[in-house]
């Protein structure tokens, strides 16, 4: 299933990425990094990956939120993963990738209590 990407703002100004479908090496993976890259220079900072769409992850794409993750903890700003379950759980308890970045059950619980944008 090709990567779907829709992107919302919530009223506390953080920035949702709604995933759908699957995130794969190559083209997915360069979409979602696309898609950090513009919500930075646009001066969204604050931003949550929805994965409660998403039924499939690789390596590449662990390894394309660290990545993302990186880019806006170095401009000032946040990373949050809502939404993971079945696979994509394990995968982040695989990778240990959940010690490193905050996990809600879904997008509306990550949202809450951001830091205040500077």
């Amino acid at each position: 299933m090709i990567l779907h990407l829709k992107r919302a703002t919530s009223k506390q100004g953080v920035a949702i990425l709604h995933l759908e479908g699957s995130i794969h090496t190559g083209p997915d993976c360069r979409r979602l990094e696309n898609e950090t890259d513009l919500l930075i220079g646009s001066k969204e900072h604050f931003v949550v990956f929805d994965f409660a769409h998403v039924t499939h992850i690789d390596s590449a794409a662990i390894g394309t939120i660290v990545r993302c993750y990186s880019k806006l903890k170095n401009s000032g700003g946040f990373l949050r993963l809502a939404g993971c379950t079945g696979m994509i759980e394990r995968s982040m308890k695989l990778t240990q990738l959940h010690k490193v970045l905050e996990i809600y059950p879904d997008a509306s619980a990550a949202i809450e209590n951001f830091p205040p944008a500077k």
